[in-house]
């Protein structure tokens, strides 16, 4: 990192280490310094956290501030994911909670234009303040110990950008009771301060409904009063949106919050995609960086991203990813997929990209000369039978009974014979065709037939935006068979022409040998 542009003399900045504490730009109340850059770094005891609020601020102003700035991190600075906020001008930043027991603030100014500056103070063990992550945790003071008695709270969430409604879901409530909720409770607005809209007042050892904003702000009063309190309670938000998604279109496209920016700490954020039964789900990975591996035990200990077959968390795990890494796709065994970001308190990445694309439910199977291909009317209710076909759109699926069918014979539909793997093959193209209006969207199976032993394959060659995905290097999928679900590569087809190539230079050289044997002779 640069060093220190603070003139000669001039000394800021520092570790905060003390229950509370004041702090101010550098001269203040009198302008600034140019060229100054100091960093307060505020350390609390483990277990706490520390609210931080400003009685004066005066920087000056730029749109972007570009040139003079305050910038305030939840834990150690320089971190992009923890940045809380960027201010200058003379709108004084909002109070903040940190979401854990460090908070780092970092003031810099420029060659140019010095203001007053601003003025500073912390406490530690408060409860309350403004929390802007699109995710985070808020719990009531000393839980999971008693709370005091004659505690008054209040979290507002909001303004992380997102522009979403706001979840909160309560883990753990247990609170004094009583009818009406007059002596102990927690209270939820729906909005920034106790004037808007009453979303709800609770007590006792019911744990609250999970709620959800109708705005990007939610305000959150807990209060106590002089005696016989409780565990208090523990609860998460998360901003629906950027972090919290369900999806239920044949394919689909997300990424991580902020994408291609740093996203944010503290986060756990969720996507489920769930198709019609019988689909699966095939995800391709368009980019992804994430914090990497451990150096202590080689695993995603930090932030990852894992994937798991159903839609929650206890289904089976498909895999758990750090790191940068090009991964090969993956494949639900089931209709629904859920994947999870759980981001750590620091060092945050560029994140993830990711594409989804429906596999269709279908029943390939081949004899010594036929193609015979069902796919059940209700997983492609929409489409006409005429979206459906084989090689060429003359190769038309029917409709007989419940199942568009198409049955023909290995020299029609623009099937072809290849080798692969030295074994005599069988392929031709099965083209899906979900377009709407000047959208177009086909999807392409390789369909693959070995007549020897009349054994079939299908292979998912073309799903979303191809052009993203470098065309169908990655895009392989077997299809389900009776023992169950499998994915393979593509099998390239075997190049013979250095194979002729050396047979030509071996029977070549024996030709000169036979030669040169003869004039011997001779």
């Amino acid at each position: 990192s640069h060093p220190p542009l603070s003139p000669p003399g001039i000394k800021c900045g520092g570790v905060l280490s003390a229950p509370s504490g004041n702090f101010s730009s550098p001269n203040f109340p009198r302008p600034y310094p140019y060229e100054t850059e100091c960093t307060w770094l505020i350390v609390v005891a483990e277990g706490s956290s520390v609210l931080l609020s400003f009685s004066h601020f005066e920087l000056e102003y730029h749109a972007a501030c570009a040139y003079d700035y305050l910038q305030v991190y939840n834990g150690a600075s320089r971190d992009r994911g923890n940045l809380l906020g960027t201010f200058c001008g003379h709108s004084p930043p909002p109070p903040f909670s940190s979401a854990w027991h460090v908070m780092a603030v970092v003031f810099r100014s420029d060659r140019h234009v010095a203001k007053r500056g601003f003025a500073a103070a912390y406490r530690k063990d408060a409860c309350g303040g403004q929390l802007t992550g699109l995710s985070g945790e808020i719990t009531s003071p000393r839980y999971p110990e008693t709370y005091p008695n004659d505690a008054e709270c209040r979290w507002s969430i909001g303004g992380a950008g997102s522009g979403g409604p706001l979840t909160l879901v309560f883990s753990d409530f247990q609170m004094e009771g009583g009818q009406g909720c007059g002596f102990d409770y927690v209270a939820l607005f729906d909005g920034p301060t106790a004037a808007a809209p009453h979303l709800g007042r609770y007590c006792g050892s019911t744990r609250p409904p999970r709620t959800v904003s109708s705005t990007p702000h939610l305000l959150i009063l807990f209060k106590s009063d002089f005696n016989i309190g409780g565990r208090g309670f523990k609860a998460h938000f998360y901003s629906a949106g950027e972090c919290q998604e369900v999806f239920t279109t044949i394919k689909g496209n997300f990424s991580s919050p902020r994408y291609p920016s740093f996203y944010p700490n503290n986060l756990n954020c969720q996507w489920s995609i769930h198709l019609p039964p019988g689909y699966r789900v095939k995800v391709f990975f368009l980019d992804m960086e994430l914090e990497g591996r451990s150096s202590l035990t080689g695993g995603c200990d930090y932030d990852h991203l894992a994937a798991f077959d159903g839609g929650t968390e206890n289904g089976s795990l498909l895999g758990r990813w750090c790191g940068r890494e090009n991964l090969l796709p993956v494949t639900s065994r089931s209709n629904q997929l859920l994947l999870a970001l759980h981001t750590d308190r620091n060092i945050a990445k560029r994140g993830f990209s990711i594409a989804y694309v429906g596999v269709v439910p279908m029943n390939v199977s081949c004899t010594r000369t036929d193609f015979h291909i069902q796919i059940p009317v209700r997983s492609l209710a929409q489409l006409e039978r005429s979206r459906i076909y084989l090689g060429t759109p003359s190769c038309a699926a029917q409709v007989v009974g419940g199942n568009f069918k198409i049955h023909t014979r290995f020299d029609t539909c623009g099937t072809e014979s290849q080798k692969r793997n030295n074994t005599s093959v069988i392929v031709s193209t099965l083209y899906i065709d979900f377009s709407v209006g000047d959208q177009e969207d086909i999807h392409q199976y390789e369909v693959q037939c070995e007549p020897k032993r009349k054994e079939a394959l299908v292979t998912l060659i073309a799903g979303p935006d191809p052009a993203r995905l470098n065309q169908a290097e990655n895009l392989v999928d077997v299809q389900q068979r009776e023992g169950g679900a499998t994915d393979t590569h593509e099998i390239k087809s075997q190049d013979t022409s250095d194979i002729i190539f050396i047979s030509i230079c071996i029977l070549a050289g024996l030709l000169m040998v036979i030669a040169v044997v003869g004039l011997v002779l001779l």
